[in-house]
């Protein structure tokens, strides 16, 4: 099986010009026998001139072997640049005290694309919780894109962090405008503060007479209290057809007592939540931005 730096090496020979393949690889040489950082800093520096901001184009066969590699890794919205930076970060290697100090002075002087591409990597780096106050800080950002690189398509967060810190992400990604869906492993992490967090956040919005994005209830339904299943009946009863669908799925997902009456009251509503006509990734598909 390839690992994770042979798979980035793979992909990103097979679509650069030849020229910048020779100059990329001669440097993942040159910085795994570099006695200093130096030499793996000025490659990342150039690599913006040598490599390009192209697309990395990815097979399904491609995202498989990454899924393989390395599971949850989603390199399948990665740039060619992202990808030649992680790639020289893993060649350089060495033990994972050295390689978690020199990434911690890449961050320290990395532009936006820099810190895209370093926060996008964090789950193929050695020794994964050295890098949890760092991932914080990324989520802690109001730069959408930064914020996006550690909770979009990325494995870490819902593997390395606490209870708080993942609630306190997915509330920020509703209070920038981000979206849920490409959050990974949010089934097996919503819990009982987060609803609480969610109803609580929706109660400002309807205050301010703002709208709620129709993925804040996604994480309601499982662990729905009586005063969250009367927020979903409210968005049930009146609220615009997508979130009527969200309170829809989230009511059929509950096991509070009250919630399959209230799901009763739109039999065709019912019946297509219970038939699967309606599903949180079919939502996400047709409006790619919250409401």
């Amino acid at each position: 099986m390839a690992t994770p730096a042979e798979l980035l090496q793979r992909w990103l020979r097979r679509q650069l010009p030849g020229d910048a393949a020779d100059w990329l690889e001669a440097q993942a040489l040159a910085v795994g026998d570099a006695a200093t950082d130096r030499a793996l800093f000025l490659a990342i520096s150039l690599v913006h001139r040598r490599i390009g901001k192209a697309d990395l184009a990815l097979s399904a066969a491609d995202t498989a072997a990454a899924e393989a590699a390395r599971p949850g890794w989603r390199p399948a919205g990665w740039s060619l640049d992202q990808a030649a930076r992680i790639f020289l970060l893993l060649a350089a290697g060495g033990p994972a005290a050295r390689f978690a100090e020199r990434l911690e002075q890449l961050f320290a002087t990395a532009d936006v694309g820099e810190l895209i591409a370093f926060y996008r990597g964090l789950p193929l780096y050695p020794e994964q919780p050295r890098y949890v106050e760092r991932a914080a800080e990324g989520v802690r950002t109001n730069m959408k894109a930064v914020f996006e690189a550690v909770a979009h398509d990325n494995p870490y967060p819902a593997e390395q962090f606490s209870e708080h810190r993942w609630n306190q992400m997915v509330v920020k990604a509703l209070f920038i405008g981000s979206t849920l869906h490409p959050i990974e492993g949010l089934e097996r992490r919503w819990n009982r503060d987060l609803t609480r967090m969610l109803c609580d956040y929706a109660h400002e919005r309807w205050a301010a007479g703002r709208t709620v994005s129709y993925e804040l209830w996604r994480g309601v339904g499982h662990h729905a209290d009586k005063a969250a299943i009367d927020d979903l009946a409210r968005v049930f009863d009146s609220g615009a057809p997508i979130e009527r669908q969200a309170a829809a799925l989230a009511l059929g997902e509950s096991p509070h007592g009250e919630a399959a009456s209230i799901l009763s009251r739109d039999p065709i509503l019912a019946a297509a939540v219970r038939g699967g006509q309606i599903s949180w990734e079919g939502l996400a598909a047709k409006h790619l931005s919250p409401s």
